[in-house]
């Protein structure tokens, strides 16, 4: 057989191998396109959800938690701007048949709140026909709740604020736990270390088998729309389950968006905590030194200057004045 034979051999049986994975090849490379675009779409509109949970703060009106880390999450203001921000991204800001059919693919939206944590997700209703619906709603806030088996209970929040039915007495008791020491029958007050083991623990588990329960029902709606795909609660790790609990914030998970042989499955966290910087005060005292010190101090000298650093006070001729403030790290 001539070599140019053997040519057109090689090329008749190949060629159509190397179109096949050369089309596939492409087709995996806007399928990672598409990834990337959907991971940014999903993560930007989380961060900025979980920075709108902090719009409706109202410390000051609820002194009966004094905590640094108490917030009264604002979700309506959240659940906006994270719809908004990843129908954007997604490039469907106009589209609503779109906007409604993305909700098919998103089977939990979780809030983490200072006392307890909400759920967006897809729950029965029934319409002023008296039809039985399906649609995305928030549940009650559902608290951080913990009991020893002898009829005592305990709320959790995020830090170590409590509130502790004890079952002997039928009374509630609330504040820190270290406050709490000895004044209640419950033993895990008394223990730090297994109290916040068993705060963190149960935070965490509490979420998971809430979320657990609604993605199932998600499925039987997914089925009636004609989805196959089998949503599942996704492994997160307990580094990030701890990072997670740790203050208010959202999450928000993805599943089942078809892309060519594969399907999208991700989820995203975003914190709630606006963290102010520090402010230094530069003064004069009444023997003329200048000094600065801290926004947390409180000194009687007038302020000459407001600096945005301790390094940029000394670089103006201040030298540093502390206080002792036991609240402030």
């Amino acid at each position: 057989m001539k070599i140019t034979d053997l040519a057109i051999v090689f090329t008749a049986v190949f060629f159509p191998m190397f179109l096949v994975l050369g089309m596939r090849a492409e087709s995996l490379e806007d399928v990672r396109f598409a990834e990337m675009k959907y991971t940014g779409a999903l993560r930007t509109a989380v961060q900025d959800g979980g920075m709108k949970l902090n719009d409706n703060e109202t410390q000051s009106k609820e002194s009966a938690y004094d905590s640094v880390k108490y917030m009264r999450a604002d979700k309506e203001q959240a659940l906006e701007s994270f719809s908004r921000t990843l129908y954007i991204n997604m490039g469907i800001g106009d589209d609503k048949a779109a906007q409604a059919a993305l909700w098919r693919y998103i089977p939990a939206i979780v809030v983490l709140d200072y006392d307890g944590y909400y759920l967006f997700v897809s729950q029965p209703y029934v319409d002023d026909d008296g039809k039985e619906l399906m649609e995305h709603r928030w549940t009650p806030k559902i608290p951080y709740a913990w009991n020893d088996g002898n009829g005592n209970s305990i709320q959790f929040t995020l830090d170590s604020y409590v509130q502790v039915y004890e079952s002997n007495s039928s009374i509630w008791h609330s504040g820190f736990r270290k406050d709490l020491i000895g004044r209640t029958g419950v033993a895990l007050l008394d223990h730090e270390d297994v109290f916040e083991q068993v705060r963190r623990i149960t935070i965490v588990n509490t979420v998971q088998e809430r979320l657990a329960y609604y993605i199932q029902l998600h499925n039987q709606v997914a089925l009636r729309n004609g989805i196959s795909y089998t949503f599942t609660l996704p492994l997160i790790s307990q580094e990030e389950w701890v990072n997670t609990i740790d203050d208010i914030g959202m999450m928000a998970f993805i599943q089942g968006i078809p892309m060519g042989e594969q399907y999208y499955n991700n989820y995203a966290l975003g914190g709630g905590r606006l963290v102010k910087a520090p402010t230094y005060f530069g003064a004069v005292d009444d023997r003329g030194l200048p000094y600065y010190y801290r926004d947390t101090c409180s000194f009687n000298d007038r302020v000459e200057e407001v600096f945005p650093s301790a390094k940029e006070a000394a670089a103006g001729g201040y030298h540093e004045k502390s206080c002792y403030n036991p609240g402030v790290p």
